[in-house]
């Protein structure tokens, strides 16, 4: 892996009164794939929003490249090294497309770079046959099913060609066809060392992709960062944060335990 990119200390935001993240430590290096994994509400989204400079935290530092994001820093020519270089895909394609055809969402992040238009369409086409949704280029994105949303929010984010690409809840909503496209989308663009932060409470897709994972816990902390086959076998840790969970029941004499998850056990008690 190269040296960090990103890098963490103490960060903590609320909305009013109610905590998002607190204390959030860690860092994320060039090259690799990070997997933020937590149960729903644990500030998977509003961390990925500090790293794309959309918020800023309460309290603590996020560093980029060694500079450090803040309304004031993100202004001039770190804004635009800033946002060529990172790229954020929402939860929730509908929040990211806006644009009146596919070809114009696509080729709008390219514009805002000031690039000439000749670049632009062949940057557009390039994503279009890359991803296999040049037959929407003139659809309109609200009439596309949820998948050809995401991947058109995929592709305007891949116009722009970033080298470090956040992903909220990529799979949600997307059945298992395009789910296996979108794990063989990011297994190809990690082979030419595209960085990947990815916040999920699917702990399959982590262990697929993820190289390192971050644990957020239900008090919005990091309850653990390290190697994902290492965090993925800690049963106990898992338990506790409320990514799988357990449960009894009894057949005769015997009581079945079971926890839900890739790495789950099945234990039987007198």
């Amino acid at each position: 892996m190269d040296q960090d990119l990103y890098k963490l200390e103490g960060v903590s935001y609320s909305y009013g009164e109610f905590p998002a993240l607190t204390e959030v430590s860690f860092s994320v290096r060039g090259g690799e794939c990070l997997a933020v994994l937590g149960a729903n509400g644990t500030g998977k989204s509003t961390l990925l929003k500090i790293l794309n400079g959309l918020v800023f935290p309460s309290s603590g530092s996020v560093a980029f490249e060694g500079r450090e994001i803040t309304e004031e820093g993100l202004r001039g020519g770190f804004l635009r090294r800033f946002r060529e270089t990172v790229g954020f895909v929402f939860s929730e394609p509908d929040v990211q497309l806006f644009c009146p055809t596919v070809f114009e969402e696509v080729a709008f992040g390219p514009l805002q770079l000031e690039l000439p238009e000749e670049e632009v369409s062949a940057r557009v086409e390039d994503v279009l046959n890359m991803l296999g949704i040049s037959a929407l280029r003139e659809r309109a994105p609200h009439t596309l099913s949820s998948g050809e949303k995401k991947k058109v929010a995929i592709a305007s984010v891949l116009a722009v060609n970033p080298d470090v690409l956040l992903m909220d809840e990529p799979t949600n909503g997307l059945d298992p066809r395009t789910q296996v496209w979108l794990l063989e989308l990011v297994g190809g663009l990690k082979e030419i060392k595209k960085t990947f932060v990815i916040a999920t409470h699917d702990l399959s897709l982590a262990e697929d992709l993820a190289d390192r994972v971050v644990v957020l816990d239900e008090s919005h902390s990091v309850a653990s960062v390290g190697p994902t086959r290492e965090v993925l076998e800690d049963k106990d840790l898992l338990l506790k944060v409320n990514i799988i969970h357990e449960h009894a029941h009894r057949h005769g004499s015997l009581v079945h335990r079971h926890s839900h998850g890739p790495y789950a056990t099945h234990d039987e008690h007198d």
